[in-house]
This record gives C-alpha cells, structure tokens and sequence, in this order.
C-alpha cells in the first residue's frame, strides 16, 4: 500500500504522520513545490520511526511525480488559505488551478488511484476533480464531514462530561461554518440519546461551537489547523487500505440521493477498498433537511464560481 500526499505543510505532515504511525502502508511519499521541504519533512518524521514503532517508510519529493507512481491513494492538501483583501473568486480560482494540475500530474503517474481532497473550499474542489478527470465517483472522496464529525463529538464529550469513546454523533452537509448540518437528534451517548442528558441550550451550544470549529481553531492559532484533519485522512486511508467499511461522512459526487443532484456534500459512506462502496441514506428530520437544502444551495453557489 502506497500513499501520496501532495503539500508538505502542517496538514499534509500531519497526514503523513498519522497514517505512518498506524502502520498500515508500505511506504507514504510527501510531494511538496518548495525546494527541499517535503525531504526535510519526510526526513524528520523518518527520525521518529523507531521511537513511535513504526516501519513505513516515508520519502520527501520536490515537484517530481514520477516518485508517485503507482499510489494506491492520493491525498490533495495543496492550495492557499484565504488572505486579506482576496475575494473568494480569487482564492476559488488559485487553488481551482492547482488542484486540477495535481489530480492531473497524480493519475498520470498512478491511474488506479483514490483519490482524498482535502484542500478548499472542500466540496467544491472534490466537484472539480469529478469534473476535471475520468475517475468514478467512488474514486473521489472530499474529507471535510470526517473532521466536522470530530469536532461534534468533541464538543457533545465535552459538555456531557464523558469520555469521547461514549459519544458518537454525524455532522453531514457542506465543508464551511454556514453549510454544516450537526445531527444533534442523532447523537448518543452510548446509544442513549443525548437528549436525555442535555438541554436545549446545551445541544444548541454544541451545534454551533461544531459549526465554528475550524475558524476557532483560526483564531486562536493564527493559521489552520493540522492534527485533527491529519487524523481525519489517516482514517479515511485506514478504512480504504484495510477494507474495514466504516462508515464516514464524507463529500461524494450525489445522483439523486437526499434529492440532490450534480453536487459533492457531505453524506454517510460506507469506505472500502473500492473507496466509496456505498452512499448511506439516512431519514432526516423536516428541519434536516431543509437546512441540508439550504448547504446544497450555498455549495452549489460556490461552484458555479469554477471556470468548468
């Protein structure tokens, strides 16, 4: 099992790291445009492999593809985060670019590829890339509803006052702070509904600290954040290369699924070796949703901005 991950930033280090120290794949190959940085990365993490009990071997490339051949997985942080003064067109476009180049410069090397987009904005990058190549929807999977899942259930753990291994909880819907939808009426402690146990202010709190999550993370950090998306892909890639089909929420291309068409949000999969083996519709409350037609509405605003 060989993993690519293009960008050798926090997120993409993080990524490396985290799929290294599961143990799962053979070898994970760093690709990064900066001279040296994904060696130097891919050398450091290198350093801790007999100190984290580790034997896949990592490698750093400088733009060079050609050390990518024949991944079994390829994960796509690569882009820019939105600056001062730049217009969502302008980061649309900047990093629209650069996805469909490496998606490109990826299946030239490695054509049975699944492919993990993590770059934003998440949905539509994983649109464009349905877009912009000959893969199957189940090739293509955007990591967003993983990582927003995450922070759900930290959030229902931390006002619960459990352990995390007690919750479990779904955040579906858009990758962005207006378009995620927490399934609050969903969420158990232990298969008990956390209904039981909280209020109504409480499940609020929890839904919208949810939906803030990643621009919390912002401010307090001055930059985005690298560990819980590195453990998102990590598990997404986990599930893929040991054929576990676990079930994720995930952005995948829907055909008619929870009524909506042509767009990539975030839904239950089931993840397998085949990548997405199965779209899990779910019954949603009327609330649901509407709020899930109102993500789908600002989703597909977004991509109507992609030159495709």
């Amino acid at each position: 099992m060989k993993i690519t991950v293009v960008g050798a930033g926090a997120v993409g280090a993080s990524c490396a790291e985290y799929i290294a120290i599961k143990n799962f794949a053979s070898e994970v190959v760093l690709l990064d445009i900066k001279e040296g940085y994904a060696e130097g990365k891919a050398m450091d993490l290198m350093q801790t492999a007999s100190l984290n009990g580790f034997d896949t071997k990592i490698t750093g490339s400088t733009n060079d593809y050609s050390k990518t051949a024949d991944s079994d997985i390829a994960v796509i942080t690569s882009g820019i985060p939105r600056k001062p003064g730049m217009t969502r067109e302008e980061l649309i476009g900047i990093n629209a670019g650069i996805v469909k180049t490496v998606s490109s410069s990826l299946l030239e090397h490695s054509p049975n590829a699944i492919i993990i987009v993590v770059s934003n904005p998440m949905d539509t990058m994983t649109y464009l890339v349905h877009k912009t190549t000959d893969l199957p929807k189940h090739r293509i999977i955007g990591m967003g509803g993983a990582l927003d899942s995450a922070r759900f259930k930290y959030r229902l753990a931390e006002v619960l006052e459990a352990p995390i291994s007690d919750v479990d909880g779904m955040v579906i819907g858009g990758h962005s702070d207006t378009g995620m939808v927490p399934l609050i009426g969903h969420a158990t402690r232990n298969s008990v509904k956390v209904s039981e146990f909280l209020t109504d202010e409480q499940m609020d709190h929890v839904v919208q600290e949810t939906k803030v999550g990643g621009a919390t993370l912002t401010k307090l950090l001055g930059t985005s954040a690298w560990y819980a998306p590195g453990a998102a892909v990590s598990s997404l890639a986990h599930a893929i290369a040991c054929d576990q089909k676990k079930m994720f929420p995930c952005s995948t291309l829907l055909e008619g699924e929870y009524g909506l068409d042509d767009i990539c949000i975030g839904v239950p999969v089931i993840l397998g070796k085949n990548g997405i083996e199965q779209i899990v519709e779910i019954d949603l409350s009327e609330a649901e949703k509407t709020k899930m037609k109102e993500s789908a509405e600002g989703v597909k605003k977004t991509n109507g901005l992609l030159d495709v």
